[in-house]
């Protein structure tokens, strides 16, 4: 995030994020995908990730800039509409279906932008002290604050929504959670399986340590943690290799094994499913970071 004052043409030019232009002083000319617009005090540009966009100072034009990344975002979208979103990965098609106009001018007027500034201006000062682990509350809160004023100008596309069936079984993150005392079965088989996540745990083996009968153990640990015995169990063996494939220069064949699959291509497909990259990526990414 910074604050810049422009004199002379600029771009046009893209990024691999989402960008919030504020407008804070003077008027310019923007070019993107909606054509040539003027701005002003007043005015919010909103560009989504690969957008190319340009400016054209109008004497001078005084901004502030936020930088979003874009996982990130589809974060905060995903438990936005965490009710009717089936998993992460749906947000990505959800947010090109609803945000179907990557470049948008917003007018939000004077008073509007004014109530901005203070909040603008203490997370450009957190940002370029680089305080983002010691300020993150702080900075998640003045975020918020900014969204909140802003999101109801973003223009979106219509689209129906309508709670999915509920996910216990897959590999999606726990979100219809009730918040209730767990029961002590529901706990003695989450150790169980945080023990030896690689141990082939049938649901019959698991439900006679407690003394339940498998049905009634899917329904007792589904409430407790979102997810079924197996899926909860599949997520454990994903960490596991997670772990092995950023620690360790173990082939990825052994470290599925490893975690607990026979199969590689079980190990893959599921690693995927709960990653959302191949483990060869993930491994990729691991060793440039």
């Amino acid at each position: 995030m910074r604050n810049c004052s422009l004199h002379c043409p600029a771009g046009p030019t893209t990024y691999d994020c989402i960008k919030i232009i504020v407008v804070r002083d003077g008027s310019a000319i923007i070019y993107s995908e909606f054509g040539q617009r003027p701005v002003s005090l007043g005015d919010v540009v909103l560009l989504g990730a690969h957008v190319l966009a340009g400016t054209e100072p109008e004497g001078q034009v005084t901004v502030t800039t936020i930088y979003l990344d874009t996982d990130y975002v589809l974060d905060l979208l995903f438990w936005q509409y965490a009710d009717v979103l089936h998993d992460r990965l749906d947000a990505v098609g959800f947010a090109k279906t609803v945000y179907s106009e990557p470049a948008q001018i917003l007018s939000l007027g004077v008073d509007r932008v004014g109530l901005l500034m203070p909040w603008l201006d203490e997370l450009v000062r957190l940002s370029v002290d680089g305080a983002y682990t010691a300020r993150f509350n702080r900075m998640q809160a003045l975020w918020f604050s900014i969204a909140d004023v802003i999101a109801p100008y973003v223009k979106v596309s219509p689209m129906r929504l309508s709670p999915t069936q509920r996910a216990r079984a897959r590999l999606t993150v726990p979100r219809h959670r009730r918040f209730v005392p767990m029961r002590e079965e529901a706990t003695r088989v989450r150790d169980l399986l945080r023990d030896d996540p690689p141990r082939s745990w049938s649901l019959d083996e698991l439900a006679a340590m407690v003394h339940l009968s498998p049905k009634q153990l899917s329904r007792v640990f589904s409430d407790a943690f979102g997810l079924t015995p197996r899926a909860y169990q599949t997520r454990l063996r994903v960490a596991e290799m997670a772990r092995l494939l950023r620690e360790t220069d173990a082939p990825i064949s052994e470290a599925g094994r490893a975690a607990g699959w026979r199969s590689r291509s079980r190990a893959h497909d599921a690693f995927k499913e709960c990653t959302g990259l191949s483990p060869r990526e993930y491994r990729s990414l691991s060793e440039t970071r």
